[in-house]
């Protein structure tokens, strides 16, 4: 695949002409996830659009092997929207269990309570109705739309950037943030047909998470290694900002996960005492528990109490 020399960005309204670098890709790409495309419950009939929405929240920065479980157990236990909004946030975040950035049970939590009260307990068909619930951003409702209904969205998360950058731009990564410029690219790449376009969108994320890894690509298995502007080249090694990584051990997030453990394991308040027992360093300590109370995680009680949230 030749590489542009001016990236053919445009919108959903473009000609078909300024989406046609994207037609070599969407057969042998969508051909390969046809055959190699993991069986994941939430890409099931049976799923439905709640389905999908719960997976896209747990799948934020959280690996499939950690979700499967967790995501098995909430949907047995909520299986509609209006089954979770019925229960106190708290309980979201109780059931998270240690997915990791539990802000995510909240909003999860705020999505179900405002489906049920504005579109009768079904996750609305409507992109904008979607963009518009607390706790959605433009991926999740893009998601939403295309997995669950077959629609035609740019699809963007991690997986789908790096395929792109490398196979059309021809670097090894994209930004660290998604730029406008790579949100163009996306929609000038996109097949013109609905239910195609949603089969690109899974099939490229898939290919991302499976042969275009972040750390070992897998050429050999790439079925566009051939039009691969970044193979092409010759592999040049990524010279933007450096890459960010994620650090656990001895910060915040590690704090705050071992509070939450205690609150999520006990029903009812907790007394302080018990939470300064899960770190020894008082003022990192106190630091996490105000931030988890700040974001609404947790409530303070009189007393030197402490609970997950009731409202």
């Amino acid at each position: 695949m030749t590489v542009p020399t001016k990236p053919p960005y445009g919108n959903a309204a473009d000609s078909a002409s300024e989406r046609a670098p994207g037609e070599p890709l969407h057969s042998p790409v969508i051909d390969w996830f046809d055959e190699h495309a993991r069986d994941l419950p939430w890409r099931r009939p049976e799923a439905g659009a709640w389905g999908v929405m719960v997976s896209e929240f747990m799948l934020q920065q959280t690996p499939v092997n950690r979700v499967l479980p967790v995501y098995e157990q909430w949907l047995a236990r909520w299986p509609r929207p209006a089954d979770l909004a019925a229960e106190a946030p708290g309980e979201a975040v109780r059931a998270w269990g240690r997915l990791g950035y539990p802000r995510r049970a909240l909003r999860l939590h705020g999505a179900a309570v405002a489906i049920t009260e504005r579109h009768g307990g079904d996750v609305p068909t409507d992109h904008a109705q979607l963009l518009a619930l607390p706790g959605i951003g433009e991926y999740t409702a893009a998601a939403v739309a295309s997995f669950a209904y077959g629609q035609r969205h740019a699809v963007l998360d991690t997986n789908v950037r790096r395929v792109f950058a490398r196979a059309v731009t021809g670097v090894q990564y994209p930004p660290n943030a998604t730029t406008a410029a790579e949100r163009r690219l996306a929609r000038a790449l996109l097949p013109e047909e609905p239910s195609t376009a949603a089969r690109w969108a899974a099939a490229s994320m898939e290919l991302g998470a499976l042969v275009c890894t972040a750390k070992n690509e897998s050429c050999h298995r790439c079925p566009i290694a051939a039009q691969c502007a970044w193979r092409l080249a010759g592999k040049p090694a990524h010279d933007g900002p450096p890459r960010r990584g994620q650090t656990y051990a001895g910060t915040d997030r590690q704090v705050r996960g071992r509070l939450l453990a205690v609150l999520r394991e006990t029903h009812g308040p907790v007394p302080q005492a018990a939470l300064d027992r899960v770190w020894h360093e008082p003022v990192q300590r106190a630091r996490a528990l105000d931030g988890l109370v700040a974001d609404g995680l947790v409530e303070p009680l009189p007393g030197g109490l402490y609970r997950l949230p009731l409202s």
